[in-house]
C-alpha cells in the first residue's frame, strides 16, 4: 500500500512589536545605514541551456546500434525483447527520437552493457575534477511524447565504464519520471538538490523534498515521477555499477 511523507509549511514569525519604535531624536543624530543587499537567487534549473552550453550532449544511438550487432540480434527481435516497436527502435539508433528511460535501461540490459558505460568515450583521462560544464549528459523523453521534457542524466564520474559505482545529477521536469520500474543488481543511495521527488521502491511510494535521502537495493522494482511544478535535480549513486 502506498504511503506518503507529507510536510507542513511554517509561518514566518511576525515582526517584533519593538520594531521600528525607536524615538525620533535618538534617530536623527545616526547615520543611516544603507539597506542590505538582497541575496540573488540561484541559477534557475530553467536556464540549463545557457549555463550548461558546452556540456557535450551524447549521441547514443550508435553507440546501442554497434552493441546490437556485436550481439548479433536483429532490430525486429531486439524490439519485441524489450517491448517497443521495431520502428521507434530504429529511429532510437538514427537519433530521431529520444527513448524513455525505461526503455533506454532495458536496451542496455539486453545489451549487456549498462547506462553509465553509455557516457564512455566522452573522456579519456583519469582526471579527478570535472567542471560542471565539463558534464556530459543523455536526455531521455517520456513514452508516446517525443516532444516532451523526460529525464536528463548528467553524468558525475568522469570514464564509468569500469567503475564500481555510477554517479550522476537526475534532472527531471514536473510530470516527467521513469516511466515505470527498473530492477537490475547492486544498491543505490539519492539526495534530493532541489524540487520535489515521488518515489516508488517495492510497491511503497514516498514524497521527498530538497534535504531529503534515500538508499534501497537495487533488485527491488522502482521508479519515480516528478510531482510537483518546477524541475527536480536528484543527485543518484548505484554500486555496482549496473544501472
Amino acid at each position: 500500500m502506498a504511503t506518503s511523507d507529507n510536510r507542513r509549511e511554517s509561518n514566518a514569525p511576525n515582526a517584533s512589536a519593538d520594531e521600528g519604535a525607536r524615538p525620533a531624536a535618538l534617530d536623527a543624530g545616526e547615520p543611516r545605514r544603507p539597506a542590505p543587499a538582497e541575496p540573488k537567487p540561484p541559477a534557475s534549473v530553467a536556464d540549463d541551456s545557457a549555463t550548461f552550453k558546452n556540456i557535450e550532449d551524447l549521441q547514443i544511438g550508435v553507440k546501442l546500434r554497434h552493441a546490437r550487432k556485436i550481439q548479433g540480434l536483429r532490430l525486429i527481435d531486439l524490439a519485441k525483447t524489450i517491448g517497443c516497436s521495431e520502428s521507434l527502435l530504429s529511429k532510437v539508433e538514427n537519433e530521431q527520437v529520444k527513448p524513455s528511460l525505461k526503455i533506454l535501461h532495458r536496451l542496455a540490459s539486453e545489451l549487456h552493457t549498462s547506462i553509465g558505460a553509455l557516457f564512455s568515450g566522452s573522456s579519456t583521462d583519469n582526471r579527478v575534477v570535472m567542471r560542471r560544464t565539463e558534464r556530459p549528459i543523455i536526455r531521455t523523453n517520456a513514452i508516446g511524447r517525443p516532444d516532451s521534457a523526460g529525464v536528463r542524466l548528467e553524468c558525475l564520474i568522469p570514464d564509468p565504464a569500469n567503475r564500481l559505482l555510477y554517479g550522476s545529477i537526475h534532472i527531471v521536469e514536473p510530470g516527467g519520471g521513469s516511466e515505470g520500474f527498473i530492477q537490475h543488481k547492486g544498491e543505490e543511495v539519492g539526495y534530493v538538490l532541489e524540487g520535489e521527488l515521488e518515489l516508488t521502491v517495492d510497491g511503497t511510494s514516498y514524497h521527498l523534498f530538497p534535504g531529503d535521502s534515500f538508499f534501497f537495493d537495487s533488485n527491488l522494482p522502482h521508479g519515480y515521477r516528478n510531482p510537483g511544478r518546477v524541475t527536480t535535480r536528484v543527485v543518484w549513486v548505484n554500486t555496482p555499477s549496473t544501472f
